[in-house]
Order: C-alpha cells, then sequence, then structure tokens
C-alpha cells in the first residue's frame, strides 16, 4: 500500500495515523540523508504505550529521547558490546547460531525445494546470539525446550505482539483515556513479568560470580 501511494504522490508524503501525522519516505537517498545529515533531528521515537512499561518509562535504549542520558547510553554500548575487542570476543558465538541456521536450512530442503520464512529465523538468530552474549544460554530452536526458555520466548511473542502500530490508543488519545481493550493493564503486567525473569537471571549470575570467589 505504502509502495503504491509513493508512486502516486512521491518518495515523500505525509498520513495521518489517527492524531500522528507520519512521513512516509521511499527513496534510497532521501534515507540515507535521514541517517546523515538530520540524525540528530530524527532521532527521538514516538512515544508509544509500549515504552512506559517495557522500557521502563522511557528510558531505555530504544525509547530514551535524545539528551545526554540517549549518550551515556550509546557510549556504554559503543564500549561493552560493539567495540572491536568485544565483537571478537562473541565472534564463535555469531559463527555457530549462523552454522546451526544453516544446518536447519539444509535440512528443512534437503530431499526437495522447500518454501521457508526466513523473517522468525532472522530474528530468532539475533536473539539467540544476544541471549548467548548476555546469558551465555540459547532459548531459540530445536531442543530448546526448558522452561526459562519457554518463558523466555512467551515474553518476547507478547512485546512483539503489542509494538509498532499494534494500539489503536497509541494513535486515538480517547482510546488511551478509556484503555481499549485492556491494552495498557495487559503491558503493565508483561513488564513486571519481563522484570522478574531478567531479575532471575541476574540472581542466577550472582551465585556463578559467587562461588569460589575471594573478595
Amino acid at each position: 500500500t505504502l509502495h503504491k501511494l509513493s508512486q502516486k504522490c512521491g518518495p515523500i508524503f505525509s498520513l495521518w495515523f489517527g492524531t500522528r501525522l507520519v512521513v512516509v519516505v521511499s527513496s534510497p537517498s532521501m534515507v540515507e540523508e535521514c541517517f546523515t545529515k538530520n540524525d540528530i533531528v530524527l532521532a527521538n521515537r514516538p512515544r508509544l504505550i509500549l515504552g512506559k512499561y517495557v522500557g521502563y518509562n522511557y528510558s531505555d535504549i530504544i525509547d530514551v529521547p535524545y539528551g545526554d542520558h540517549w549518550r551515556n547510553l550509546r557510549k556504554l554500548f559503543t564500549n561493552e558490546i560493539l567495540s572491536p575487542a568485544r565483537l571478537s570476543m562473541f565472534l564463535s558465538i555469531r559463527q555457530d547460531e549462523i552454522m546451526r541456521l544453516l544446518r536447519n536450512l539444509y535440512e528443512i530442503s534437503d530431499n526437495n525445494f522447500a518454501k521457508v520464512e526466513l523473517q522468525s529465523k532472522f530474528s530468532e538468530l539475533s536473539l539467540n546470539v544476544i541471549m548467548r552474549m548476555v546469558t551465555g544460554k540459547r532459548y531459540f530452536g530445536e531442543g530448546e525446550d526448558t522452561e526459562e526458555a519457554k518463558k523466555f520466548r512467551g515474553l518476547i511473542r507478547k512485546v512483539f505482539e503489542s509494538a509498532g502500530a499494534s494500539n489503536p490508543g497509541d494513535f486515538l488519545p480517547l482510546l488511551r483515556w478509556v484503555d481499549y481493550k485492556n491494552f495498557e493493564k495487559s503491558l503493565a503486567r508483561i513488564g513486571k513479568e519481563i522484570d522478574v525473569f531478567f531479575q532471575g537471571l541476574i540472581e542466577e549470575h550472582r551465585c556463578d560470580r559467587s562461588k569460589n570467589t575471594m573478595i
């Protein structure tokens, strides 16, 4: 639909999503300009309800507005996760997850050509890489049927289902005022479940570090 509108209206046009004005950019050169010359102007994310309950009141790296806190988080990510030393340290994890994906695709199409939905597989690949870097554990794929893995997959599914434009209340304030379909209550519950899950991982990490450790 957006492609058809771009052919009719041009490479940049605007739409009203309820009370929110949305600008659609479909020209590669304009997109490049958005991320280079105007990256600071366009750095902020829209304050959707999801960011309040899952993004710790818009304070995480995805939802935080551009400013000092955003710069501190970016510096932390650059030094602790995306530095050459860190990327090199976790190279084996990325290679292993890619090989697992390739083996899975080979097995699916071993006997004949097969149609494969890759979006979910790439998402699972990315999440497995991230979680192995953070916790040393895999949560997606064959054989990952522990209660912890099932819990994590369920939380991720709930977050994805609540993301993007899935909540009309983000675009029509009246619906948020009446909490349309109990969306906000549901997000508050999901946020608490995520906190409990990650707190469990933190406590597990603390226990592991305290074994045979002299302070």
